[in-house]
């Protein structure tokens, strides 16, 4: 791998790893938070909330943002932007503040996260583009699991303004290496094949998704209330002028390569079921080891402790058998092993078995993300990777809010948390019908004949 790989790779690792933990350093804080600035629980939701809805509703235009003007500009920007921000939230004076800053370190988040992928996505050939999305997924659960720790670390050490320090100094570090190193394969960008930006369609998915974000992270706390209802009305109604109008624009957000292949389609599908039934499956399983097993919180992260080891391992072991098993198979044992995993769970009644229910869920998951990613990523032309990449964040946006507000609705018609999971593993089930819609093999002939098709050559 060349140094200018490198570079690509590490900076694409680093910042995916800097948003994963500040999304879960955070949770560990915001109970200090709280009490330090008088704030109330709903206004400190807020500081979530605020974050999510913004990221969301932004992250398919910062795609095409980068596929237009350059990812490495555009995550030059981001992450900079996302430092001096953090900053500022450490130095915040009131929780209003600090809702205000979160929303606006997501705009940055947002100009992040696609980047992210389309610098791989530029940087390396369709070939070689597994074990580079394998180790940001690596990367991403070694944040996840060490989140929990390090926030509780930080808090009680330094108070919860440290967790917000905490990433000024690798995005500035980031932001610095990606203004002065410029990699052969991120070529400048040009106005080819680019017309205009399509903005009302920006705002009309952005609409879309911040009404259903909305909506869904309101259902553990309020449950499905009239403003619910009215937000998720809202979201159709914006989700379906959104599909009136990509068909008859010149130049839509969502280009015919993208919207229109049924390989990236079936894996974003594949992708929100996965995402929605493991962290629906987190939430429920935090009541059913504390509640029901009388584990404490320490307990609780060690009983949970093999699913982010077999999330780490499993991701790179996912890219040798996408490269030797092609996408689809590749995928549907990800997904089995994903059900598997959380059919365990819901018979679990000691700690091996809550540990082994852990490890299927792990490794299910890592491999499922790694394959529906690189699908996503592989099989659309480089001029529309940032679209692509947003989607896909999109996608890992959603899905977690959807399986949370799905055990949380579950659990309040039946007999408790614990009922919802057999559900959730159907969910993943009726993924594998989706996964039947992924390529057999890597069909990067296809891939480069699009390319060459609707940018006059490739760009990576």
């Amino acid at each position: 791998m060349s140094a200018h790989r490198r570079v690509v790779l590490a900076s694409s690792v680093i910042g995916a790893v800097v948003v994963a933990l500040d999304g879960t350093v955070l949770t560990i804080a915001q109970p200090t938070l709280q009490r330090d600035l008088h704030a109330s629980f709903a206004e400190v939701q807020w500081t979530s909330t605020a974050y999510l809805i913004a990221v969301a509703s932004l992250l398919v235009f910062a795609g095409r943002l980068g596929d237009r003007y350059g990812h490495q500009r555009l995550f030059t920007i981001g992450v900079l932007g996302f430092g001096a921000v953090s900053a500022g939230i450490g130095f915040a004076s009131g929780v209003g503040w600090v809702i205000g800053l979160r929303a606006l370190q997501g705009v940055f988040g947002a100009l992040l996260q696609p980047a992210t992928l389309g610098m791989l996505r530029a940087a390396f050939p369709p070939d070689r583009l597994g074990m580079p999305i394998a180790l940001r997924t690596s990367a991403i659960g070694v944040a996840a699991a060490a989140g929990p720790l390090v926030g509780g670390v930080l808090v009680t050490q330094l108070g919860w303004r440290a967790v917000f320090f905490l990433n000024v100094v690798p995005a500035l570090v980031l932001g610095v290496l990606a203004s002065v190193v410029r990699a052969p394969g991120l070529r400048r960008p040009t106005e080819t094949g680019h017309g205009r930006l399509d903005l009302p369609g920006a705002a009309l998915l952005a609409i879309c998704l911040a009404c259903l974000v909305h909506a869904l992270v309101g259902v553990p706390e309020h449950g499905w209330t009239p403003s619910v209802m009215s937000a998720l009305t809202a979201a159709t109604g914006a989700g379906l002028l959104l599909l009136r109008h990509e068909r008859r624009t010149a130049d839509p957000l969502l280009p015919y390569d993208v919207l229109g292949s049924v390989a990236v389609g079936a894996a974003l599908g594949v992708l929100v079921a996965a995402s929605a039934a493991m962290f629906g499956t987190l939430f429920v399983a935090s009541y059913v080891l504390q509640d029901e097993l009388g584990m404490d919180p320490l307990r609780t992260s060690l009983a949970a402790l093999p699913g982010g080891v077999a999330m780490v391992l499993g991701a790179p072991s996912a890219a040798v058998l996408l490269r030797r098993c092609g996408p689809r198979r590749t995928t549907v044992t990800g997904l089995v092993l994903l059900a598997l995993g959380v059919s365990v769970l819901f018979r679990a009644a000691g700690a091996v078995w809550v540990g082994g229910g852990f490890l299927l869920l792990g490794a299910g998951f890592a491999t499922v993300m790694v394959t529906a990613t690189a699908v996503v990523v592989r099989q659309v032309p480089a001029g529309s990777a940032g679209v692509a990449g947003g989607l896909q964040q999109t996608a890992m946006n959603v899905g977690p809010v959807l399986g949370v507000a799905t055990a949380t609705t579950l659990a309040t018609v039946t007999d408790g948390p614990r009922t919802a999971l057999p559900v959730l593993a159907g969910v993943v089930l009726l993924a594998v019908l989706a996964a039947r819609k992924l390529p057999v093999v890597d069909d990067r002939g296809a891939t480069s004949a699009r390319s060459l098709r609707h940018h006059g050559g490739l760009r990576a």
